[in-house]
């Protein structure tokens, strides 16, 4: 065999090895890319799932670090038919609407459970509630301004206050545990069914306006609007009394006044909430627009019943609303319904 024949053969050798050597390494860069994309596929899974939880618990506080929004709470009324939904919102449109008229409140102390309990977060069960008295508080003060029953001035302080106070309750609302929440609103109850007992309020007295009356008035805004954004209220429950004892105004303008002040800072608390992504709000507004029909009705019972019936009946129904709220409070409380039992 010629020398140029073996060099020949040499070369054919090494070029088999070579393609052999790229073939190997071919099939190795497609096991590997088949395992990165298998790997990004369950990194993507994982992500969606991570989302799916945030979406699911809304906004979640870290144990060491700052609170976590997700872009919604539990769905609204799970494993129910959607009709059955929509009639308990109306129902709850209905309630409130009353009680909104009847005692000048926006109607919180009734939305927040129901909504609580077709499914919602206490957060943005509390958020959405807001959104609700919106429509609400409009027609109640239409109704109670025809009859001469709003306080102007005390009502602008009042809402000054409380607009400062919305945005406080909405920044502590995304930031504190549920369990605060619901004992938040436990105490809130009993105090307004104790100043409901404690006492009767006037039928003709109006507010002696003062400069030290108008500072205290807005100051007064501040705490209620606080605890407006926080509860989810529109904080007539508050409201009311405090501008019958504290300040001598009769039950009925008490709650006109309170229905016009409330209005500014439910439309803050509620823009605020909306921004943290807190809030529902068609559900919000189909309770809303139902009780600003029926709050007009409440308005003209308010009128009917003497002072002192009315105090009873607020402080008879959320003595029926504290029961249960108290009773979801010790449940959610690490280790307190366990110490309670024995």
């Amino acid at each position: 065999m010629s020398a140029g024949s073996k060099v020949t053969d040499v070369n054919d050798d090494m070029t088999k090895q070579n393609l052999a050597s790229a073939a190997a390494n071919d099939r190795a860069d497609g096991d590997e890319a088949r395992v990165d994309g298998h790997a990004a596929h369950n990194e993507h899974s994982d992500g969606r799932a991570n989302d799916a939880a945030g979406r699911g618990h809304g906004a979640v506080r870290g144990v060491n670090g700052p609170a976590y929004s997700g872009e919604g709470s539990a769905t609204l009324g799970e494993g129910r038919p959607a009709s059955h939904v929509w009639a308990m919102l109306i129902g709850v449109g209905i309630l409130s609407g009353f009680l909104s008229g009847l005692f000048g409140i926006g109607g919180g102390t009734v939305i927040v459970p129901a909504l609580v309990f077709l499914g919602l977060s206490q957060r943005h069960a509390a958020a959405t509630s807001l959104a609700a008295i919106i429509p609400t508080s409009i027609t109640g003060v239409i109704s109670y301004a025809t009859g001469g029953d709003v306080d102007w001035i005390a009502a602008l302080l009042l809402a000054c206050g409380m607009v400062v106070g919305a945005q406080i309750g909405s920044w502590l609302l995304s930031r504190l545990p549920e369990v605060v929440l619901r004992w938040v609103f436990v105490v809130f109850l009993v105090f307004v069914i104790l100043s409901q007992i404690v006492f009767t309020p006037s039928r003709d007295h109006v507010i002696h306006m003062t400069i030290a009356t108008g500072a205290l008035l807005a100051l007064l805004g501040v705490g209620i609007g606080t605890l407006a954004g926080l509860l989810g209220i529109g904080g007539g429950a508050v409201m009311v009394p405090s501008l019958s004892v504290l300040f001598g105004a009769s039950d009925l303008i008490a709650r006109g006044t309170s229905l016009l002040a409330m209005f500014p800072s439910s439309i803050a608390g509620t823009v605020a909430n909306m921004k943290r992504k807190l809030v529902h709000l068609r559900n919000g507004l189909a309770i809303g627009i139902t009780a600003a029909i029926v709050a007009p009705f409440g308005t003209i019972v308010a009128g009917w019943v003497s002072p002192r019936m009315g105090a009873n009946l607020f402080a008879a129904y959320l003595g029926v609303l504290l029961v249960r709220s108290l009773w979801t409070a010790v449940k959610i409380t690490p280790g307190l319904r366990e110490r309670l039992m024995r």
